[in-house]
């Protein structure tokens, strides 16, 4: 039987929404990754060149976070469909952060996206889906 993050019982790369089309950029992932995900997706992640669809950026710390954010801006306005998803150490992780689903939600807020999911990604990381809104694409 699959594993599966969270108590839903639904596979990681389902609740995250990555179809096999889809452009992957990953940021700051854990090694374990693909095994998270129960599924090597590496013949979809992207090259420098390539505008992703789907980005999942992993956070330790507000200024990691910010800092990856601020370097997204550029690709949100080329596809401003894209799906990102932020992850941080869970408060049950043991490990100390200053990154918050508030932190998250407010700085999406702030620049024109909004949050619309929430999940757990692993037992130490939970993960925030965000998007541009409809209005706004």
């Amino acid at each position: 039987m699959a594993t599966t993050a969270g108590y839903s019982g639904t596979p990681l790369l389902q609740k995250l929404g990555v179809k096999d089309q889809m452009k992957v950029q990953l940021l700051n992932a854990p090694g374990d990754y693909f095994t998270l995900l129960e599924k090597d997706i590496s013949y979809q992640i992207t090259t420098k060149r390539e505008v992703p669809d789907f980005v999942h950026l992993f956070a330790k710390s507000i200024k990691e976070f910010e800092k990856e954010m601020a370097k997204l801006k550029l690709v949100i306005k080329k596809n401003t469909k894209i799906i990102i998803w932020v992850s941080w150490y869970k408060k049950g992780a043991g490990i100390d952060t200053d990154l918050t689903e508030t932190v998250i939600r407010n700085y999406a807020l702030k620049n024109d996206l909004v949050d619309v999911k929430v999940c757990a990604v692993s037992a130490q990381w939970s993960g925030l889906k965000l998007v541009v809104p409809l209005a706004k694409r």
